[in-house]
């Protein structure tokens, strides 16, 4: 099915290009098994072998995890709905094997091959696990595959026996090696699912060396510390309990994880993450296990605990441990349908977290969730749980404005019946402006989705929260358009919310006629389904003709696209090779609403050619129209951006455009607005998201916590007519002040002192190290000042990266913060990742 998206303007001539994670925890993680994997792991559960464990970068065993966040609102490629029934558990970031840069070789540890493992065997082999990084036995993810002989049992019951002698002197940390002992079991249970034939067999002697040493870590005390030291363990530990199959063995020890848990984990990423790996490893994919399921049915105490859980840490999910909340629920109800014994045990306890979860308050994501996960699982109990035919009765609750208008039933939380009403008119008035601008005859025959439907949200919270349950989009993104044209019994759906401070488009909704123009397109210019549509480099097309329609329909500047053309980044033969995955947002959006605008401006013969071939399936030719001109309109799409960016491309009326400069808490703002035509602009009023305004021209507003607003500005002129434009601006308090530090190196920080001036482009990172000496008790690290939004991340081990960190603080804006208990003596490693182009941030350790 297509799904189709629509990014923000987030900021006048800035588009924002990533998506934005929680402080501590990632994505909600959903989708379809990949075919070989989800047989695989269906064959290994029938014959009752062990499942394969997930690989740092997976989910659950076969599931893939494309995310679902309440961050972001870019681009996000198309994909197929997704399916309610392979929702599945939230996963905390564990991050895969990162390199560092080159000029940080020299402090690697040591070198990690396959060959590296290949070459030794018993206690030569366990010392060199214990010396390597846990990154560098990660990677065997994905390079042990082509040696499988490095996991033959022998050597993994060396393994195994190195874990149970140092299991018995656990300290509480990793200084004597033993997470990588751990992982490297972890990861041999992985490899030999996959390739058993060139593993060998695993038998019963493994299982009980590995539940050996995992009896004897059990049996002390410092498993149950709260300290990240402790939590990089125990996540590993929990996770292994599952790779080796042994669930039911240790739901004394889950029980007591999850019974333990209170806030102050909170302090403490790890210990977050060791928490959640019970819910996401055994207490998720166990449900295999048939003696697992048998257990937890004879003692219902961890299930007890899990439904307890569930509710008495529901105040988790307005914060970024919400997974944690959510999770629990999914657990509940997957187990519920698990067996007949276990529905019996799990049935009430599911009932009671639905009515402890009411739908529209913040406790609305763990209804969501539970109820997902019962109506799949455990649908013959739908009467019980009131939750038969989930998607209606939540869009009855969540979306109970409604309004047919023609072929199109508007969905709506908040709309009044005015607005509803506004609406209609205006898809109505699209359509007709769309079919004067492709100059179709008519709908595509045999494309079918003739009637489609909008979901329109009050804001992005409760459209992160409910619009996947209901229409199957995924939701790391600011609207979408989901539907299959030649799918005779398929729907299309446009998903989309308001904003707040949007004065402009109908009734708020700001992406109302982007969404609509890709149903339109898809019904009268684009044969087949979203796959076949692109098929060829024609994303210039599906996304530039939507901006161009959103925005010339509406009247309205694309500033975004205008900044872009001033900057002549790209040629129009380039633009024309645009894919989602060569593309950035930038050249997705402003770009292919400047490559259309021109086409349709300057060349509509060559447009009209292409559709016509697009309009019978024959993508290739359509393509050949475009791609043959080769850079022979390149000039002359050049000086017309001059002229575009000047003032030639902008709509009759007021354009709303303002500068910001931050100082601290308060943003001082520089309204420099356009009027193209008749007309002067007379008043302006801003909005400063966070409840406050002003109708001053040139305003400057102080707020009163650190964070990230959005400020709109809208210009209205003396006739009426109005533009409104959007800026994020991020705010702090002063600075800590510290010394510069002294080391030569730029990179290189110490011991309570700052770096001023750091700066990356979007998507790279700004690298550096600190040494702490032995007797370090606590490390801060703390991001503060400059533009741009830049995410902090740490690791004990190795090169800090976004895929690779052990701490993170990733708030919206430059201003971050992580602190570390109790590190051990040595290099620990850090970096600012580049969501959007940042500069003049300081960075500041205090030890």
């Amino acid at each position: 099915m297509l799904l189709r998206t629509r990014l923000s303007m987030l900021a006048a001539g800035v588009v924002a290009c990533c998506a934005t994670a929680t402080a501590v925890l990632p994505t909600q993680a959903f989708a379809a098994p990949p075919a070989a994997t989800a047989a695989t792991a269906a064959t290994a559960a029938t014959a009752g072998s062990a499942p394969a464990p997930a690989p740092a970068s997976a989910g659950p065993v076969g599931l893939t995890a494309p995310a679902v966040t309440t961050g972001s609102e870019d681009l996000a490629e198309p994909a197929a709905a997704l399916p309610p029934a392979l929702i599945g558990a939230t996963r905390l970031d564990d991050p895969a094997e990162a390199g560092a840069p080159a000029t940080f070789k020299s402090l690697a540890v040591q070198s990690c091959t396959p060959a590296d493992f290949a070459a030794r065997t018993g206690a030569d082999l366990v010392a060199f696990i214990k010396s390597s990084t846990v990154d560098c036995v990660k990677s065997l993810y994905s390079s042990g595959s082509a040696d499988p002989s490095i996991f033959q049992q022998s050597r993994m019951l060396s393994v195994a026996a190195a874990l149970k002698d140092l299991a018995a002197g656990y300290g509480g940390d990793n200084s004597t090696g033993i997470t990588q002992l751990v992982k490297y079991l972890q990861v041999g249970y992985y490899i030999q699912f996959y390739n058993p034939a060139q593993a060998g067999p695993y038998t019963g002697e493994l299982t009980t060396a590995v539940t050996s040493a995992l009896d004897t870590l059990f049996a002390g005390t410092r498993w149950r510390d709260v300290s990240d030291s402790n939590g990089s363990l125990l996540k590993e530990v929990v996770w292994l309990t599952d790779s080796a199959n042994v669930q039911a063995r240790y739901i004394g020890a889950y029980k007591r994880i999850l019974d333990e848990y209170n806030n102050t984990y909170n302090a403490f990423p790890q210990m977050i993450s060791a928490v959640n790996s019970v819910l996401y490893y055994p207490l998720w994919g166990g449900y295999r296990n048939q003696d697992f399921v048998r257990a937890l049915a004879a003692d219902p105490g961890l299930v007890n605990s899990l439904a307890d859980f569930a509710i008495k840490h529901r105040d988790l999910l307005s914060g970024p441990q919400s997974v944690l909340d959510t999770n629990a629920g999914n657990d509940l109800a997957r187990f519920a349908g698990a067996s007949p014994a276990a529905e019996a045990v799990a049935k009430p306890l599911v009932k009671k977290v639905l009515d402890s979860a009411p739908l529209l308050t913040p406790f609305g994501s763990l209804y969501v969730y539970t109820a997902v996960q019962a109506a799949y699982y455990n649908g013959g109990q739908c009467s019980y749980y009131g939750i038969c035919n989930l998607p209606a009765k939540l869009a009855s609750v969540v979306l109970p404005n409604q309004l047919v208008c023609d072929n199109r039933t508007i969905q709506a939380q908040a709309l009044s019946a005015a607005e509803l009403q506004a609406a209609c008119t205006s898809l109505r008035g699209e359509d007709t402006f769309f079919h004067n601008v492709v100059k179709d005859n008519g709908p595509i025959p045999n494309q079918y989705a003739k009637t489609v439907t909008l979901g329109i949200f009050a804001n992005k919270a409760d459209y992160t929260t409910y619009s996947w349950a209901i229409y199957g989009n995924s939701t790391d993104n600011g609207g979408q358009t989901v539907m299959d044209p030649t799918d005779p019994n398929g729907r299309a759906v446009n998903v989309m919310y308001q904003k707040a401070w949007n004065t402009k488009d109908t009734a708020r909704v700001w992406n109302l006629n982007h969404e609509y123009s890709h149903y339109l397109d898809g019904i009268y210019d684009m044969k087949g389904n979203f796959s076949t549509q692109t098929s060829v480099p024609d994303i210039w097309w599906v996304e530039g003709f939507a901006e161009y329609m959103s925005y010339s329909y509406r009247a309205t500047t694309d500033t975004d696209a205008m900044a872009q053309a001033a900057q002549h980044t790209y040629k129009l033969s380039t633009v024309f090779q645009n894919t989602y995955a060569n593309s950035d947002s930038t050249r997705v959006y402003p770009w292919g609403y400047l490559a259309v605008r021109y086409m349709l401006e300057k060349h509509p013969a060559d447009v009209q050619a292409m559709l016509a071939r697009f309009r019978v399936g024959d993508y290739t030719g359509g393509y050949a129209v475009y791609n043959n001109l080769g850079t022979s309109y390149d000039a002359d799409f050049d000086a017309w951006l001059t002229a575009c960016a000047a003032g030639g491309c902008y709509a009759a009326g007021p354009t709303a455009l303002f500068d910001t400069t931050v100082n601290g808490a308060t943003v001082n703002l520089s309204e420099r607005s356009v009027q193209t035509g008749p007309g002067r602009i007379t008043a302006w009023h801003w909005t400063f998201g966070d409840g406050t305004t002003s109708e001053e021209r040139n305003p400057s507003h102080t707020y009163a916590t650190a964070g990230s607003y959005t400020v709109a500005l809208t210009a209205t002129d003396d006739t009426g007519r109005t533009a409104v434009t959007p800026a994020t601006v991020t705010v702090t308090a002063p600075a800590t002040s510290l010394p510069t530090c002294t080391d030569q190196r730029n990179d290189a920080m110490g011991p309570n002192c700052s770096r001023a001036g750091r700066a990356a482009t979007a998507g790279n990172s700004d690298y550096l190290y600190i040494y702490l000496p032995a007797g370090t008790t606590t490390l801060k690290v703390s991001t503060v000042g400059g533009t741009g939004t830049a995410y902090l991340y740490y690791n004990a081990d190795t090169w800090a990266s976004s895929t690779a960190w052990t701490a993170a603080s990733t708030a919206a804006g430059a201003t971050q913060s992580i602190t570390v208990t109790n590190p051990t003596a040595g290099y620990r490693y850090l970096s600012l990742y580049a969501v959007s182009d940042f500069s003049g941030v300081t960075v500041t350790t205090q030890v």
